[in-house]
């Protein structure tokens, strides 16, 4: 019976922690909205918070179908967004479907999945962020980002 009583003393905290998620990082929340607000900026055809939401230094790369890649510097690819705003015969959209988020201390990544609405034309795809805190709040560094 005594050994029984020593096993489970031994096991009871290994197994209490099995299926126990650590707590997410505190600036989590803060990333979250971050994300939600460059997605709602671009929506809005608010190139200016839109830009807001990059640091001055981000490169954006985007991978084609068969791995060749185009990157960009920040001045470049909003002039692109916008441009595409402004030839637009219908509003776009797009929205985030799903968030994954490794954070850090000065930095983090996502990796977040999105539908882009254009009329009748749905396309998805995938961005992944590496941002950095700054004292001005969150800030993309690089973006890497392509359709399905």
């Amino acid at each position: 019976m005594r050994a029984l009583v020593f096993l489970l003393a031994l096991i009871g905290p290994l197994l209490s922690s099995c299926g126990h998620v650590s707590p997410s990082h505190p600036e989590e929340p803060a990333v979250r909205s971050f994300l939600g607000r460059y997605f709602s900026t671009w929506s809005a055809a608010d190139m200016e918070g839109y830009g807001n939401c990059f640091h001055p230094l981000a490169r954006i790369v985007f991978v084609g179908r068969n791995g060749e890649s185009r990157s960009e510097g920040l001045t470049d690819f909003l002039h692109g967004q916008k441009m595409g705003h402004a030839s637009s015969t219908e509003a776009m959209t797009e929205v985030p479907t799903s968030m994954s988020i490794t954070m850090e201390d000065r930095g983090a990544q996502a990796l977040v999945r999105w539908k882009l609405t254009k009329g009748n034309s749905i396309v998805t795809g995938t961005d992944l962020f590496t941002l950095v805190s700054t004292p001005k709040g969150w800030k993309i560094m690089s973006l890497v980002f392509y359709n399905d």
